[in-house]
């Protein structure tokens, strides 16, 4: 006879037991997740942002050559092989996609509507169609997704730091699916600051010869670069030449002061990647994209590089030094 002690506490034990049996069984099964990239993952920061989601994904158990498979696939910069490559994935049967730029979300999101997706970047994902909504995303995508952005606070920073400067020059991405919203904001934040905006667009990396002929001909007083993916994987070339040309560069993220730019402004990129792992390991655990709410970051950085200011001849005002996250010496 089982005593009603020894009953309880059986039924204790297999209510505690029986989450772990299942969490080993959904380790022990190999699974197989494509990742859908816009650059070419050469350049050290690139390969060190996807190391980044390659240890999160271990610290939660997910390990490449023992239960995980991630097959990648890059644009190398030109959104036009989105769409093939977003093909490539569904037909391999990947268990999750992982789609970085809003390029790749939205190749991947026509290519299938079944396999889940887990993006990053993606501006406004509900304008876009990505999502119903950020709270109820619906469908098969879910994710990181950057908040809409006021793309006139570079050149608000390039106003406060250079008080003298009239023109400016932006590079854009026209085959970016943000580029009109982008020249719109920039147009309207010119106005407003009394700046003459040059606006450069280049698609590709071999235009920047002449974009960087186009800026010193017009003799621009300063240059904003965007978060396109593009210019993220180039950021060490674009700023190369802007020194070698001086002039002030605003980039968009804290990479781009390490790498030389005057001023680097924008989200954390390794922690939006740390962000990723999360979500592929609660699909890969049965949750539902539909029923995963997308998370915007909402933290900027703000980094001055006073190396390049002394190099330039500039003195950067007090109070941006003040609300700068870090100043690079």
């Amino acid at each position: 006879m089982i005593g009603r002690r020894t009953f309880v506490g059986g039924v204790g034990f297999s209510l505690i037991a029986a989450p772990l049996i299942i969490r080993a069984q959904q380790l022990s099964k190999v699974r197989r997740i494509g990742c859908l990239l816009p650059f070419r993952g050469t350049a050290d920061e690139e390969l060190a942002s996807i190391n980044v989601m390659v240890e999160g994904l271990r610290g939660l158990g997910w390990v490449e050559g023992r239960n995980l498979e991630i097959e990648y696939r890059s644009a190398e910069n030109r959104p036009e092989r989105h769409d093939k490559l977003a093909r490539e994935l569904v037909a391999l049967n990947v268990d999750l996609i992982v789609a970085i730029s809003t390029n790749a979300v939205t190749a991947a999101k026509t290519a299938t509507s079944s396999i889940p997706i887990v993006m990053l970047s993606g501006y406004d994902p509900v304008k876009f169609g990505l999502v119903a909504s950020l709270g109820r995303p619906g469908g098969n995508v879910t994710g990181v997704a950057f908040p809409t952005i006021d793309w006139g606070k570079w050149l608000e920073l390039v106003r406060e730091t250079l008080p003298s400067a009239t023109r400016v020059a932006v590079i854009g991405n026209p085959s970016n699916r943000l580029y009109a919203d982008y020249v719109a904001q920039n147009e309207a934040a010119a106005k407003l600051l009394g700046l003459r905006l040059q606006m450069l667009p280049v698609a590709r990396a071999e235009q920047f010869d002449e974009t960087f002929v186009a800026i010193q001909r017009e003799k621009a007083d300063a240059l904003v670069v965007g978060p396109d993916s593009l210019y993220i994987s180039r950021m060490q070339e674009i700023s190369d030449r802007a020194s070698t040309s001086r002039v002030p560069l605003i980039g968009p993220d804290r990479r781009a002061a390490e790498m030389g730019a005057l001023i680097g402004y924008g989200y954390d990129g390794r922690d939006i990647w740390r962000r990723l792992p999360i979500y592929i390991d609660r699909i890969l655990r049965g949750a539902k994209p539909s029923d995963l709410p997308v998370e915007q970051p909402n933290k900027f950085e703000l980094v001055v590089n006073l190396k390049t200011a002394k190099a330039l001849g500039l003195t950067i005002p007090q109070t941006l030094l003040q609300r700068a996250d870090a100043v690079i010496q």
